[in-house]
């Protein structure tokens, strides 16, 4: 068996003294994992940091098996994410969240967010913007668990716009004249998760990430029985503003 695809490193772990198994989100056979010989070596290990893309064969006898990868070079950006520590919890982020789905299942709409937050996490004066796509990539990440919230529509009147709450029960959108009685019991739906990122707030990040955060606490952590990543928190502080109190 073997393939040969584009590949963002997520993690590595020790495997003997010389080898490390690397995790990678790759857009046709989702995250995967396998062996890299010699990946401890001073010339191996600076292309095996978080947050860099490779291209990378895999290679195995038989198709479940953890298989090899050999890599080479194709954007190197793990040396630059330890000098912006946003930028690196938020991939490290996407990619416990990532870990949520089942091994080598692909789901091309997170690979290529991910793709964009990795781009993004080189740039300078982009803290908002980075924050804004992990925001996207949760809400996107209920959708692909099945899970996902109906945005389009207000739940009471069938209309499309002026939609700023979201019902913490049915997950569905409410809008401004139907929700304004019940406004404190419901969550808010910052514009930026439906539309454009122009006019972006620290109040919209930390609505954004609250009404996320409802959702994956209610439908996936706590009926598996696992609490949120350590880096949501790490991101939530550092998007500044209430954001940093939220789940």
């Amino acid at each position: 068996m073997e393939w040969t695809a584009s590949a963002i490193v997520l993690a590595t772990r020790k495997h003997s003294e010389a080898n490390v198994i690397v995790e990678v989100m790759t857009r046709d056979r989702g995250r995967h994992l396998g062996l890299v010989r010699g990946g401890r070596s001073r010339r191996m290990a600076p292309l095996l940091q978080v947050g860099n893309t490779l291209h990378m064969v895999w290679r195995a006898r038989l198709d479940e098996h953890l298989g090899t990868f050999t890599v080479d070079a194709e954007r190197l950006i793990g040396a630059d994410l330890m000098a912006r520590p946003l930028a690196l919890n938020a991939i490290q982020l996407c990619a416990a969240h990532l870990r949520l789905l089942p091994e080598r299942d692909p789901h091309a709409r997170l690979h290529d967010l991910l793709s964009l937050i990795v781009e993004t996490s080189t740039q300078p004066d982009t803290r908002d913007l980075l924050c804004a796509l992990v925001a996207r990539f949760e809400l996107l990440l209920l959708e692909e668990l099945g899970f996902g919230l109906d945005l389009e529509r207000c739940a009471s009147t069938g209309q499309a716009d002026q939609l700023v709450y979201v019902s913490p029960k049915s997950g569905r959108a409410v809008s401004n004249g139907a929700g304004e009685p019940y406004k404190d019991r419901l969550l808010p739906l910052p514009a930026f998760l439906r539309g454009s990122l122009e006019g972006l707030t620290r109040d919209d990040l930390a609505g954004a990430f609250q009404l996320t955060g409802h959702f994956l606490e209610r439908d996936v952590w706590a009926p598996r029985g696992v609490r949120p990543p350590d880096a949501r928190q790490a991101v939530l502080s550092r998007a500044g503003s209430r954001a940093s109190a939220l789940p």
